[in-house]
């Protein structure tokens, strides 16, 4: 289970402004995009996609299944509860854009933002439910941040800098609300007793660093740590080609942190699942729960593991003999294709140079890799 994606949507973040908890991810689900089989090849199951970070408070996530060829609204999991994507640091206050003429440009300005916006969002609630009540003009914006207020939608907020969480934390206190999940959270070491205090989860990488300024303090004892103190952690991929490889980025807290083998696995099936409240359903293999299964050829922390066969709700999604025959099929009609524009050059017909296809890759902008194609970042910029 990805706790923390961006595959499977047309797009990724709606920019504009610093608060826009009234777009859905929901109204945004791109069915055929083959990241989706992929991932499905690497054992991945379930995936939370999230907004991107370029917002204080961005917009409302959407759980999925990886039902590979279900329309948009059969992809999404059913009866899971509502998130909204939250944002700290410098993607927010857009410290690697030569032109932000948005506030937020500082750290203590994405703070005041959080505060003026359940401050508005208090007022909003309070005017609801007041004699003029009928005047109110509805706000789809303030709504999400009233239903987190209500402990009905919750936050995974994307947090690297420990004076950031803990800001982050008391301001949560301060409307009554808990800080669900923390992701990234590279700092989190520095802070897992406060973390734990307040009720946070954690959603991490296993051993990123120094991509960007603020990632110089990451470790790769980051998670053993937070887990020893009694915090649920996740590894997470936010990117999707190292969905594929789930598995290996948590067996790396078993070298570093020593953690053990059973409670490493647990950080890509249950712990997931339990912050993202769908532990009923999935998470681990139990009577009851959905089929979501995978078989691997070997220990599925090992570097040799391959998903032989992925099952989502008991339906065999991805399996790898099969796949070989349909790469046998693909190759042949694509070398039939090839040799027909040859037939049809060679006899005088209208023939263009080869064009390549273009595939959109959205991201959180937190990468210094590249995956070779078009990525849009989290400003929407081409990259």
């Amino acid at each position: 289970i990805d706790e923390h994606s961006h595959i499977a949507a047309a797009s990724i973040n709606e920019g504009g402004q610093s608060v826009t908890s009234e777009v859905r991810i929901a109204d945004n689900i791109a069915p055929d995009d083959i990241d989706i089989y992929r991932q499905l090849s690497g054992g991945v199951t379930s995936s939370h996609i999230l907004h991107g970070s370029a917002n204080t408070i961005g917009g409302q996530t959407q759980m999925i299944k990886l039902r590979w060829g279900a329309n948009d609204d059969d992809l999404k999991f059913k009866g899971a509860d509502g998130f909204i994507k939250f944002a700290l640091g410098e993607n927010v206050k857009r410290t690697s854009s030569q032109q932000n003429n948005r506030f937020p440009d500082t750290r203590m300005g994405v703070q005041q933002v959080q505060v003026d916006a359940f401050t508005r969002a208090k007022d909003y609630e309070a005017a609801l439910k007041g004699p003029n009540a009928k005047y109110v003009r509805r706000d789809l914006e303030l709504d999400a941040l009233v239903e987190i207020m209500n402990k009905k939608r919750f936050i995974t907020c994307h947090s690297y800098v420990q004076s950031e969480i803990v800001e982050t934390m008391r301001m949560a206190e301060q409307f009554g609300f808990t800080i669900n999940t923390f992701t990234h959270i590279l700092e989190g070491y520095k802070v897992a007793d406060k973390m734990k205090a307040h009720g946070a989860a954690a959603s991490t990488f296993s051993d990123w660093w120094a991509y960007k300024l603020e990632v110089q303090d990451a470790i790769p004892y980051n998670a053993a740590i937070m887990h020893n103190v009694g915090v649920n952690v996740a590894i997470n991929s936010d990117d999707g080609e190292m969905a594929r490889r789930l598995n290996q980025e948590a067996a790396k807290s078993v070298k570093y942190g020593g953690m053990s083998e059973e409670d490493a696995f647990k950080m890509v099936t249950l712990n997931p699942a339990k912050m993202l409240h769908i532990d009923k359903s999935v998470g681990s293999i139990k009577n009851g729960k959905d089929a979501d299964l995978v078989l691997w050829s070997d220990h599925p922390l090992s570097v040799y593991a391959k998903a032989e066969k992925t099952l989502v709700d008991g339906i065999v999604y991805f399996d790898r003999e099969k796949d070989k025959e349909l790469r046998k099929q693909v190759s042949a009609e694509r070398n039939r294709l090839i040799q027909k524009m040859m037939d049809e050059k060679k006899s005088g017909g209208p023939v263009s140079p080869a064009a390549p296809s273009m595939r959109q890759v959205n991201a959180c902008e937190d990468h210094a890799h590249s995956h070779g194609i078009m990525t849009i970042d989290a400003e929407g910029e081409i990259r």
